[in-house]
C-alpha cells in the first residue's frame, strides 16, 4: 500500500462482515526478502531428490553455485540483494517440491497463492505461471536493478509499531514534507514499514512517535523498497518482463498493493512491475482470502515470518510454517483438515 495524500485507511472496526465458506480452503503464502539465513534448504536437499533438483536448476538457470551461496555463505554475500532474492525463490520452491513429493497426487491444492514482496515470484512458480529457471534470472535481475535505482538517492527504510492505523494519512502527510516518502509494507495492525529518501524517512521518525507509535526501528537495507524511488528499475524491469513467457496461474494470485485476484500471465506480468514502486498490503490480502473462505495459511519458504503475521491478522485461522530447523531434514510438514477444498 502507498498511501497518497488524503487517502484513509480502514479502521479495523469499519470492516464489512465476513462470508465463510463452509468448507476449509487453504492458501500457500511465501515469504519475502529478509527471510533468508545461511543454511536454508540444504538439509531439506540431502533428503528430498524433488528439493535438490530445484537447486540444481537454479544454478543451471544462474551458470553459478547459488545452493552453495545459500547453504555455507558467507551470510554477507547472500544478504546481498541480488543474491538473497534468487536464494530465498529456489528454497521456497525446494520447500514446495518436497511437500509435494511427500504427499503424491493426492496432494492438496491451494485456493490462493500469494507472496509477499519477491515472494510473489515464489507464488507465481508454485503457481505454474513462471518457469522457476525464469523466476530465479528475473530476482537476480530485479536486485540488480533496484540496487542501481537506489544509488544516488540515499534510500532508506524503517519500521514502524504501535501505531493507530488511522493516523497513517498525518505521517505520510507530515513526513512527505521532507522528501519521497510512502508506507512500503502494511505487514498487520499497527505495523508497517515506510520507505523513501532519508530525509524524509528521519523526519518521519520523530513524527511516528510524536503520533503515538510504540517502536521504530531502522532497517538495515541500501534501497528503498516499493517507493518512487524505485522507477527506474521498474522501468527497466518492464523491458526484460516483456520478453518472458507467463502462463496463468492456477489457483490466482493476491496483487500486493490492493489483494485483487490476479488470474492471468499478463495481469501477473504488469504486477511485478507495479509492486516495485507500490506498497505491500498483507493485512488486506490475508483478509481478502479469509473472506473467500480460506482458514488455513501455509507459509512455504525458509523462516516464519508470514505466520506471525497471519496470526495477527486473522486470530481464528491456522496458520503454519513449513520450516523447522529441529527437524532432521528441516521440513514440518503441515498437517492439513482432510475436508479442505481449493
Amino acid at each position: 500500500m502507498h498511501l497518497t495524500l488524503g487517502q484513509t485507511v480502514p479502521a479495523d472496526n469499519a470492516r464489512t462482515p465476513r462470508q465463510r465458506g463452509r468448507m476449509t480452503r487453504i492458501a500457500f503464502v511465501f515469504p519475502g526478502q529478509g527471510s533468508q539465513v545461511v543454511g536454508m534448504g540444504q538439509a531439506l536437499a540431502a533428503a528430498s531428490p524433488a528439493a535438490a533438483a530445484v537447486f540444481a536448476r537454479a544454478d543451471d538457470a544462474l551458470g553459478e553455485s547459488l545452493s552453495e551461496l545459500a547453504w555455507t555463505g558467507p551470510a554477507d554475500a547472500l544478504d546481498r540483494t541480488e543474491n538473497a532474492q534468487p536464494a530465498l525463490l529456489a528454497t521456497s520452491i525446494a520447500y514446495l517440491e518436497a511437500m509435494r513429493e511427500r504427499w503424491g497426487a493426492d496432494g492438496p491444492e491451494p485456493a490462493f497463492a500469494a507472496g509477499h514482496s519477491m515472494g510473489q515470484y515464489s507464488a507465481l512458480v508454485a503457481a505454474g505461471g513462471l518457469a522457476l529457471e525464469d523466476a530465479v534470472r528475473l530476482v537476480r535481475e530485479r536486485g540488480r536493478r533496484m540496487q542501481a535505482s537506489g544509488s544516488g538517492r540515499d534510500g532508506m527504510m524503517a519500521a514502524i509499531i504501535g501505531l493507530d492505523d488511522a493516523r497513517l494519512p498525518e505521517l505520510v502527510d507530515e513526513a512527505s514534507r521532507a522528501g519521497v516518502f510512502g508506507i512500503a509494507n502494511r505487514n498487520a495492525p499497527g505495523q508497517v514499514v515506510v520507505s523513501g529518501e532519508r530525509t524524509a524517512i528521519e523526519a518521519a521518525l520523530d513524527i511516528a512517535k510524536g503520533l503515538g507509535a510504540r517502536r521504530v526501528i531502522v532497517l538495515p537495507v541500501s534501497v528503498a523498497a516499493h517507493s518512487p524511488l524505485m522507477a527506474e528499475a521498474a522501468a527497466g524491469l518492464r523491458e526484460v518482463l516483456e520478453t518472458v513467457p507467463f502462463a496463468d496461474p492456477v489457483p490466482p494470485l493476491l496483487a500486493n498493493a490492493d489483494a485483487r485476484p490476479l488470474r492471468t500471465g499478463d495481469a501477473c506480468r504488469d504486477e511485478l512491475i507495479e509492486h516495485l514502486t507500490a506498497g505491500v498490503d498483507w493485512l488486506a490480502a490475508v483478509r481478502a482470502m479469509e473472506d473467500a473462505g480460506v482458514s488455513t495459511f501455509v507459509e512455504i519458504g525458509p523462516g516464519r515470518v508470514l505466520t506471525g503475521l497471519v496470526k495477527r491478522i486473522a486470530p481464528d485461522a491456522v496458520a503454519l510454517a513449513v520450516d523447522d530447523p529441529t527437524a532432521p531434514d528441516g521440513l514440518a510438514m503441515p498437517t492439513l483438515p482432510t475436508h479442505a477444498i481449493s
